[in-house]
């Protein structure tokens, strides 16, 4: 595909984080749901255009090593996502506060980062796409 295909969430980002079950929930407000794509602990939201508009984590503490009682506290995130030749790529970023002290999510670096090949039609594949949503706010 010649042609970047872009969604700015900027604004439209929203989290929250099950203690109870251990899930991360990330998502862009306001798109309509099409599919999800499972792998693993992650499962990956398309929205009807073939945006990446959400992920959910599974077992967020053991994919991070952290303490579940960080994503209680989370204070700042960011999110990118593309697609390109049916490959899709997933960047988050997280910052959590414990005790007065910033604790970036997922490694040392702040960032997370997932590839995966989608299961999609050959006659018909993903479409190429980014996604790039700034600020994550907790969801209300």
């Amino acid at each position: 595909m010649n042609n970047k295909r872009h969604l700015d969430g900027t604004g439209k980002g929203e989290f929250l984080y099950d203690y109870k079950n251990d899930i991360l929930v990330f998502k862009v407000k306001d798109r309509d749901y099409k599919m999800s794509i499972e792998f693993e602990n992650f499962v990956i939201d398309l929205d009807t255009e073939e945006y990446v508009t959400g992920i959910r984590i599974l077992d967020a503490s053991k994919v991070s090593g952290l303490n579940k009682i960080i994503f209680t506290s989370l204070v700042h995130g960011e999110f990118n996502a593309s697609i390109k030749e049916n490959i899709i790529t997933v960047r988050l970023k997280f910052v959590g506060k414990l005790r007065n002290r910033i604790i970036p999510i997922f490694s040392k670096e702040k960032e997370f980062t997932q590839q995966i090949s989608a299961q999609g039609n050959p006659k018909h594949p993903i479409q190429d796409s980014i996604v790039t949503v700034p600020e994550i706010v907790a969801a209300h």
